[in-house]
């Protein structure tokens, strides 16, 4: 990822200083300590809509289910065309602080806000030191969704804003070169020229101070990971991120509340990053035409008899119960509510009949953006620093000759662990398929665990060579115990309803007319790289030709 493609960023995204970040995760957290109950005052107000749920009866000329990436572009585009848009969604708005002042709680310290509907924390690293660190919480409608789907644990964003809360905000373009093998019909010149622009504009992308990394504490983590990668013949590359760098410096120098320098990641950021919150939905909500409902599911949509769709929806509190049934009709609905959330409702609205016509590509082409993890034990002359910002910056590439992409990853314990980490994303052909369970009236997948093997073959080509020629090992104490590889998850879902199969070439489902997929589920399971600006500039692609020709 060394050629210009990858690091083209649109620098006209706006630098905005304090941030109240919604965000932010992909790995190298832990949870190592504590929790506090929320007050039923508290728990009242943060589930609270910002702006009022929807009425049961109404009838909106467009329904979005879902606020992440794909559904945020939508919600924005339609409103700037002058229509008029509902955007559902499951998670909580994630606009009031707890006892503690803050809105999310740190990575170290997972409370009630940490997870979706789980007693006990389900961290992407199980053990530290051989110790296990998962821990308590009370059930509730926390920010991190570890959804486990068989043979894969699947970690999602749960709030207004999607994805988007629980990524590391690595904002990678595809080489060019790749880029028909993550979305063969698509024009690569319109991508490359307009939509990847438009997207990292949008996105608020930008990279990195070259010289502040040089010498930051923060960031020794990384410059060991470069000095290793490039001692072993790798390029380390610096990736674009959406965290407003300008305020890391300040949470550097002491200036300012840190959030990215004091580790947190993994259940949100209370400053500095620049979540879809900041973005694309602060803008759709200024246009004054884009109402959000949080703390809703949608449970079906049908034909209504006098044309659109008939919508019902669950409102849900902050403990998961269904405490009203509402039924919307809406003129056109966008499906947005994740790879796995999109494919799950839709195989089941074709299996039940609510939408029999959905044809046969339902489902299917589900993979995982070849996620495996990993850490390797340094000698103690390469201490990796025990202050280190949640924030990835850089990587090795060896997508070419080995079929991997390492994100050089933090691991922001607070103290000294001559560890590095790191997520891989490789070329695993290996695609999975979303079925209905008619007596359980559940929705599965049959990923395999045994499926990750090409994943491990491929992060191997770089981490082998390295540990060979540092004479250092794989750590074994993250993942379980003796287990090097972290084989069990994925951050990155993808597919289930693909692009010019389950739908046309622009998002539309085969079968209805007014009925539109524009999120994660359009893409067939890799991207190469981290894929939420894929997403992003897939939506806007697609959306500018619904609203010309549909609209």
């Amino acid at each position: 990822m060394s050629d210009k493609g990858l690091h083209k960023t649109n620098q006209n995204g706006v630098s905005r200083r304090g941030f109240l970040g919604r965000t932010g995760s992909i790995l190298g957290a832990m949870a190592l300590a504590g929790q506090i109950a929320p007050s039923q005052a508290q728990a009242a107000t943060a589930g609270a809509a910002a702006a009022g749920p929807i009425d049961n009866g109404a009838h909106v000329p467009a329904l979005v289910i879902g606020t992440g990436y794909g559904g945020s572009v939508a919600a924005l585009r339609l409103a700037q065309a002058g229509v008029d848009v509902h955007m559902i969604e499951m998670g909580m708005a994630w606009d009031t602080p707890g006892s503690d002042g803050k809105i999310f709680c740190n990575t170290t310290t997972p409370d009630y806000r940490a997870y979706w509907l789980r007693t006990k924390t389900k961290a992407p690293l199980s053990n530290f030191l051989g110790f296990p660190i998962d821990k308590a919480v009370p059930r509730y409608t926390g920010i991190l969704d570890a959804e486990e789907m068989g043979g894969i644990i699947v970690y999602q964003g749960r709030g207004v804003g999607g994805g988007s809360l629980v990524n590391g905000g690595m904002a990678v373009t595809p080489k060019r070169a790749n880029f028909g093998a993550v979305l063969p019909t698509v024009n690569a010149d319109e991508m490359y020229d307009t939509y990847y622009p438009r997207a990292n504009a949008g996105l608020g992308v930008s990279l990195i101070d070259p010289a502040w990394f040089e010498s930051v504490d923060c960031y020794q983590f990384s410059r060991v990971g470069r000095k290793h990668a490039q001692r072993a013949g790798f390029p380390f590359v610096f990736v674009p991120d959406v965290y407003d760098w300008d305020y890391m410096k300040q949470e550097a120098a002491g200036t300012v509340p840190k959030s990215a320098v004091a580790g947190e990641i993994l259940y949100g950021n209370n400053a500095g990053k620049k979540s879809l919150q900041q973005t694309y939905i602060a803008q759709a909500k200024a246009t004054g035409k884009v109402t959000i409902s949080p703390l809703h599911k949608v449970t079906s949509v049908s034909p209504a008899s006098g044309g659109g769709y008939t919508v019902v929806i669950d409102q849900i509190n902050t403990t998961g119960d269904t405490v009203g049934t509402k039924t919307v009709v809406a003129d056109k609905v966008f499906f947005a509510a994740g790879s796995v959330g999109t494919s799950k409702l839709l195989v089941r609205l074709k299996a039940t009949g609510a939408l029999p016509n959905l044809n046969n590509e339902i489902g299917k082409g589900w993979g995982d953006n070849g996620n495996v993890m990993c850490g390797r034990a340094n000698h103690m002359w390469d201490a990796t620093g025990k202050v280190q910002a949640s924030i990835p910056c850089g990587g090795i590439d060896n997508w070419d000759a080995g079929g991997a992409f390492a994100e050089v990853a933090p691991l922001p314990t607070g103290i000294e662990t001559y560890a590095s980490f790191y997520l891989s994303i490789t070329k695993n052909p290996n695609r999975a398929e979303f079925s209905y369970n008619a007596s359980t009236g559940g929705v599965e997948l049959n990923w395999q665990t045994a499926w990750k093997a090409p994943s491990i073959a491929m992060a191997k080509t770089i981490f082998d060579k390295i540990n060979s020629k540092e004479g250092t090992i794989y750590r074994t104490d993250l993942f379980g115990t003796n287990k090097i590889w972290g084989d069990h998850l994925t951050y990155h879902p993808l597919g289930g309803a693909v692009l010019d199969k389950a739908t046309d070439n622009y998002g539309r489902l085969h079968g209805y007319t007014g009925l539109y997929v524009i999120d994660g589920a359009l893409i067939p399971g890799n991207t190469s790289v981290n894929p939420f600006v894929t997403i992003t500039a897939l939506a806007e692609r697609n959306i500018e030709k619904i609203i010309a020709t549909d609209m």
